[in-house]
């Protein structure tokens, strides 16, 4: 896989696709980050936005991670301090994920959110956007959006400024994020920063075929137990012979077949004996023909679910 291959992997949708393609044939090492808000469990939506991140450091781009604290506070996700204990807790499941450490620059918001030239920017920028352009920009990220605080409206305003302030090229993040992101690369220009190239990665379904839900635990945190994912995925929805809207089909190929080359299926020799895939469309074209049956796709997730996993239970 080359180095745009690389890049573009599993990604839905790039804005614009014609700018990265400039920075990456001119910059050798062009930088990238993502904001995380501290907020509770890492799940499986966090860790494909980490896939990314790794796929890019693998293609040259130098990496930082913004440890949202002072957003998550606005966002009513607790006290300063909570929030902080979270961040700290977040960092240490995207290194055992496999962010390489020493080549990642993580910061907390909290360590330059409340200087005055990050305040001034704030403040520029709430000139130059509608407070229903911000409360639209919310909608898909926002708590308790139906009766916002005006600490909310600021929220995706500093989203924009960390973009000008850490002087990243591009800026990546799930496509719930998108309306920020145009915001940043709407805003920015006016007081002199550069546009921000964006990569979006798509939202996945929850392990029930719903969408993804904390009241609904149908999903997986990287914090459960082996047991735990064996018996959510063994109840997973899973049809057979479908690939679309398939959540366990999405952990091949959003988190499974970018970390290993070829992933084999243990079956009995009286249901056929061992089956070994290389990419994703060799397991999605047996599982599709009903070659391979939902309950070794189930059991097969499940067994590389807990090897990715393993890392991070060890140092929780």
């Amino acid at each position: 896989m080359d180095r745009l291959e690389l890049i573009k992997r599993n990604v839905q949708e790039i804005v614009t696709e014609e700018e990265l393609d400039s920075l990456v044939a001119s910059k050798e090492h062009p930088t990238a980050y993502v904001g995380y808000e501290p907020s509770g469990k890492i799940h499986m939506g966090h860790v494909l936005t980490v896939n990314k991140l790794i796929d890019l450091q693998n293609a040259g781009f130098e990496i930082t991670v913004l440890l949202a604290d002072v957003h998550a506070y606005l966002n009513q996700k607790g006290t300063l301090e909570e929030v902080r204990k979270t961040a700290d807790y977040n960092k240490r499941c995207f290194i055992a994920l496999g962010l390489d450490e020493k080549k990642t620059n993580f910061v907390y918001g909290s360590d330059f959110q409340l200087g005055s030239e990050y305040m001034l920017n704030v403040l520029k920028l709430t000139r130059a956007i509608s407070l229903n352009r911000a409360k639209r920009s919310m909608d898909e990220v926002g708590r308790k959006m139906e009766d916002p605080k005006v600490s909310q409206m600021v929220y995706p305003i500093m989203q924009a400024v960390d973009i000008a302030m850490l002087g990243v090229d591009v800026a990546v993040g799930g496509i719930d994020q998108r309306k920020i992101h145009m915001l940043a690369r709407e805003g920015l220009p006016g007081f002199g920063y550069k546009a921000p190239i964006c990569i979006h990665t798509p939202i996945l379904l929850g392990l029930d075929g719903t969408k993804m839900s904390s009241s609904s635990e149908n999903f997986i945190s990287v914090d459960d137990t082996e047991k735990a994912i064996n018996k959510k995925l063994n109840k997973s929805f899973c049809t057979a012979g479908e690939i679309v809207d398939n959540p366990v089909i999405d952990l091949f190929k959003y988190h499974i077949f970018p970390r290993y080359d070829e992933v084999v299926f243990e079956r009995p020799e009286k249901y056929g004996g061992n089956m070994t895939f290389s990419s994703q469309q060799e397991l999605e074209d047996n599982f599709a023909s009903g070659a391979l049956h939902p309950a070794d796709l189930k059991g097969g997730a499940a067994k590389y679910m807990n090897l990715i996993l393993g890392p991070v239970r060890d140092v929780l």
